[in-house]
């Protein structure tokens, strides 16, 4: 274990996440060397100097023992990627830095995202379910956690008939599709749509409504959280008895609300955010202070996390 320092946590809004009341917790639980959870909020949209400036800081801080990188996982490896002295395989197929730790005078860059939301899904779909239904999945973003996600679905055992990654613009979707093509993925089980640009809400809500029955759909654009508003409009029919899985658990959230407003008429299950909430911060936790994280060990720290939600 990391005998010192404090967990940093680089977000927008930092102050009013969950995590502020959880991680004191937590870090009681696990005996870490401090319970303080210092924020670096970023504005979407920054530039390159301002990354670098927070991973300097983080850096050259003895008091820091690392961070979790939320929202900007893409734009810190881009701008800031060379500050490293050390990225995992991950990080640098996926291009994102979600985990910063120190090992001794060493900068560790690590993306935890194709991890931690694989060990999430397996909380939204049976272990044999696309193989029982046939379904597909439907990833609205294709931003980091919208890559990692399809990076995670494409070494699964299970995995859906299709899976399509949404974009507002091709470059990130020509961008995702090189991440998958550097990491030896077959890609022919994907599709890369591209939003129509004069009616990117209607061009979402047509192929989320055509999915055929049982599909998993999947909100990793950031609307409802980062910004206001739904990718989706509020006409949307989503397919029955589909998987409607919310990535984010706190913020406006009306994707969210569509999906419950039809869950009974037809039949869906929706799941929010929560469980790759816990995930994603109890294995940057695991990460930065170089502890072990077993499944018992998050489950203990799930029930915590939930006395204070």
């Amino acid at each position: 274990m990391i005998d010192h320092g404090r967990m940093g946590f680089v977000g927008v809004d930092t102050a009013h996440s969950s995590i502020q009341k959880v991680f004191p917790l937590w870090a009681d639980h696990l005996g870490l060397p401090s319970r303080e959870l210092r924020g670096f909020d970023i504005p979407l949209g920054a530039p390159d100097a301002v990354y670098r400036e927070v991973v300097e800081r983080i850096r050259d801080d003895d008091g820091q023992a690392g961070a979790l990188v939320t929202t900007h996982k893409m734009r810190v490896f881009e701008a800031a990627g060379d500050l490293f002295d050390e990225v995992d395989a991950f990080a640098r197929a996926c291009g994102e830095v979600s985990s910063i730790a120190k090992r001794g005078d060493r900068l560790a860059g690590a993306a935890k995202d194709p991890i931690t939301v694989g060990l999430a899904l397996d909380d939204v779909v049976p272990p044999t379910y696309f193989a029982d239904s046939g379904a597909e999945l439907v990833c609205l973003g294709a931003g980091g956690s919208g890559v990692a996600l399809s990076w995670h679905l494409a070494h699964r055992e299970d995995t859906p008939s299709t899976v399509t990654l949404v974009g507002r613009t091709q470059r990130s979707l020509d961008h995702a599709r090189e991440i998958h093509e550097r990491g030896g993925i077959d890609t022919s089980r994907f599709v890369y749509h591209a939003l129509d640009d004069a009616d990117p809400l209607g061009d979402a809500t047509a192929l989320v409504s055509a999915a055929g029955d049982g599909a998993v759909i999947v909100n990793a654009t950031g609307l409802g959280k980062d910004r206001p508003g739904s990718p989706l409009a509020d006409d949307v029919l989503f397919p029955t008895r589909s998987r409607v899985w919310e990535f984010n658990y706190r913020g406006s959230l009306e994707f969210l609300h569509q999906a419950r407003a039809q869950e009974r008429e037809r039949g869906l299950t929706v799941v929010d955010g929560w469980v790759y909430f816990i995930h994603g911060w109890s294995q940057v936790v695991a990460d930065v202070f170089d502890i072990p994280m077993p499944p018992s060990t998050v489950a203990e720290l799930a029930e915590i996390a939930s006395s204070v939600r």
